[in-house]
Order: C-alpha cells, then structure tokens, then sequence
C-alpha cells in the first residue's frame, strides 16, 4: 500500500539532500497553511533546469510511469506527471512536477520554508497557491480558492 505521508517525506529527504530547490503545492501544500483536504497526489513547482535532477530523485524512489508533459490553461501551467504503481496493491501515486512559467514566477518568488518532521520544507505561500489555483479554474480549484480567501479574511 502507497502511504502518501511517507512518500512526501522520502521525496522532501532527497531533494533537501542534493539541494534540489522545489515548492510543495497543490492539495498537500493547503493542508500545510492549514487547509486539510484529501488529495491522491503530489505537486511540486520545480525551476526548468532542476527537472532532470528531479527527475532521477523521482526515479530512484520508484516514479517510473511516464505520462509526460501536459500543458494546462492555456499554456500558463507546464506540468511533467511520472507515476509510482505498487503492483501488489494495484495502487498508484502520481508525482506532478510544474515548471515555473512567468504566470508561476510570484508562486515561486513567495514560496515559504517551514519545519515539517525534522526537515526543511519549501511551500508556495496562500498568495502563490491562490495565485495558481487561479490560472487552472477546475472545480476543485474553486473550491480551495474559497478556502484560501475565507482563510485569509480570519487572519
């Protein structure tokens, strides 16, 4: 069985380890600034030139399934998917790795550090993720959209 918890925290040990610079985003990073939602993968904003190093990290932790780059809203989000299946589950976890675009520059300019399980950990700030979520406008960005903000006028 994939455990999403220890994956992060596996992927996160290797990046820290060969200073691979990225930034948490997507569902995992919302539940950082204290927005729990289930997500069933891992995103990750990366710089263009860090995606071959990212890569092979993925690939020794077990990323081995290619879907291959798929440009989303209209070509403002580029994303890289490489998938781990484990075969006696039948379950897959899906890695996303998006290259930060001019329309990403902010989410990556803001990105946060924070201490997460003894480890250093990189996360798109809530002004990143929002900024993000809102180029993509899927259902569930609206959503999250709405969290972010109603999370944002408590503080």
């Amino acid at each position: 069985m994939i455990d999403l918890y220890q994956e992060l925290k596996s992927l996160i040990i290797q990046l820290n380890r060969s200073e691979t610079p990225y930034a948490l985003c997507g569902g995992l990073s919302l539940a950082v600034h204290g927005i729990p939602r289930a997500t069933l993968d891992i995103d990750l904003l990366i710089l263009e030139e860090s995606y071959p190093r990212l890569r092979q990290i993925a690939s020794n932790l077990g990323y081995q399934i290619e879907v291959g780059w798929l440009n989303l809203a209209g070509g403002d989000v580029k994303m890289f998917r490489v998938t781990k299946i484990d075969t006696e589950d039948d379950e897959c976890l899906p890695l996303d790795l998006i290259l930060v675009t001019p329309s990403m520059e902010m989410a990556w300019s803001t990105r946060e550090k924070v201490r997460w399980e003894g480890e250093d950990l990189w996360v798109v700030s809530r002004e990143g993720l929002t900024a993000m979520k809102s180029l993509r406008g899927s259902g569930q960005d609206h959503d999250d959209l709405k969290k972010l903000k109603a999370l944002h006028d408590d503080t």
